[in-house]
């Protein structure tokens, strides 16, 4: 009674384990990917920076302002700083101020710097789309590689069990004279190459799954699978448009090729900022000031009519306002001659504006070649599956006609068992050319601007 107790509760934790066990669908994992991966969230908080290179450039426009103040005190010899007369007592000074400026022409500058953060944001922005698009495509990889090592596993396992079936044929005809001891040796051995291939294909689907848990950042493996589906091969019209075709749309929605274009502008916002260099800078300022000394003397009325003033040291509070001054005014820097510093600064942002423009006629060319590659990848695995499938039909036929002739004594076992095998490898052969294409297939989709997904 305990012993099926335990039995039972055993299968209670089982049940609840594989209850536990989520089974993820492909969009599940593509928008888990995205949200989940670190490069991901590097990227934007790099663009969260260039949001606030944004913010510097505006800043840029606007007054600055700045207080300062200071406290001094001085023994023996020094000067007065209410008179500038020489003294050798102690004096204790504080001095305070108020500064403010502006830049109201820089060559426009300030403009162009605004101008790039702003495309620079939409630069970072289209690189973390493109960074997104990859992932999107690499999982999609990834879980239809779990599909196919899934399938096989069950083609494996499916194969194993007629073997099985075979072996006890083989047993009774033993037993009973029909054939030789050494057909149900050859059995044997097939039937343990088929388990070592089972325990193969485990290995893979689990190495798979683990793959894809990565890309996932999941780190419970052993909790991880996808969903238990069977796809078969999906209905696309794509093929009715051109490379040229699907190539032209690509390029108005791939990511890749808009940061290409932004880096150009980039460049070219760079090059203004160097002109702008060789103008003159003209700014204004206006400056507030104050200040005490406990040594500070000023001249008051007389003791006496027609006497000589008589000097006091006014309070605190009374000399800030009686020591206080303000400056304002324009300056203009010229630039004339700073060592070729300038005029080199402007080369080199040229040719980076070259640069960028033969980089993004380099990504069109690139771009064009992997879909016409893929246009083509699509075709050719295409007629690879249906070559697979045509073999698989011969195999499976050629099968049929073998067994009959083994079960009448008409051929030997190992025979019999080189023809299941090439069935065995025929099947195996229509899983991976079938999820290769529709890998194909999905890429090929995806650069005509169709989401990943396997309805």
């Amino acid at each position: 009674m305990k012993f099926r107790l335990t039995i039972i509760a055993l299968f209670g934790i089982v049940a609840v384990s594989l209850a536990q066990t989520k089974r993820w669908t492909l969009e599940e994992c593509v928008v888990y990917a995205v949200e989940n991966n670190i490069s991901v969230a590097q990227f934007e908080l790099d663009l969260e920076n260039a949001q606030i290179d944004r913010s510097d450039a505006i800043g840029d426009f606007l007054p600055s302002l700045n207080a300062n103040t200071s406290y001094s005190s001085n023994t023996g010899f020094s000067i007065n700083p209410t008179n500038n007369l020489p003294t050798n007592s102690t004096q204790n000074n504080v001095s305070a101020g108020i500064t403010t400026a502006v830049t109201l022409f820089d060559g426009l500058r300030n403009v162009h710097r605004l101008n790039r953060a702003k495309i620079n944001t939409i630069a970072n922005q289209f690189r973390l789309e493109d960074l997104k698009d990859d992932i999107r495509l690499n999982v999609a990889n990834s879980y239809l590689q779990v599909l196919s090592n899934k399938e096989g596993l069950k083609v494996a396992k499916a194969q194993y069990n007629a073997t099985e079936q075979d072996l006890k044929r083989i047993e009774e005809l033993v037993e009973a004279g029909v054939v030789p001891r050494g057909d149900l040796l050859d059995i044997q051995a097939t039937l343990a190459t088929q388990q070592q291939q089972i325990v193969n294909t485990e290995g893979n689907v689990l190495l798979a799954r683990i793959g894809l848990a990565q890309l996932l950042q999941i780190s419970d493996y052993e909790n991880f699978d996808v969903s238990d589906e069977t796809f078969d091969i999906p209905v696309s019209d794509i093929l009715n448009n051109s490379p040229r075709t699907i190539f032209a749309k690509a390029l108005e929605f791939r990511n890749d090729v808009k940061l290409s274009k932004s880096n150009i502008e980039l460049a070219e916002k760079d090059l203004a900022i160097s002109k702008g260099a060789l103008l003159p800078t003209i700014g204004a300022f206006f400056n507030y000031n104050t200040r005490y000394s406990d040594v500070a003397q000023i001249p008051g009325p007389p003791v006496t009519a027609g006497g000589p003033p008589v000097f006091f040291t006014p309070t605190f509070k009374d000399q800030l306002w009686v020591f206080d001054g303000i400056s304002y005014g324009v300056q203009m820097n010229i630039p004339i001659f700073n060592g070729f510093s300038v005029r080199n600064n402007i080369h080199r942002s040229e040719i980076a504006v070259e640069q960028r423009k033969l980089q993004f006629e380099q990504e069109k060319l690139d771009l064009e070649n992997t879909v016409n590659q893929a246009y083509v990848n699509v075709n050719t695995f295409y007629e690879s599956y249906v070559a697979a499938e045509k073999t698989l039909e011969a195999r499976r036929l050629a099968y049929q006609y073998a067994k009959e002739r083994f079960d009448a004594g008409l051929l030997n076992a190992f025979d019999f068992t080189q023809t299941q095998a090439r069935v065995d490898n025929a099947e195996a052969d229509v899983v991976r050319t079938k999820y290769d294409y529709i890998f194909r297939l999905k890429i090929l989709e995806f650069y005509f601007g169709m989401p990943i997904s396997l309805n």
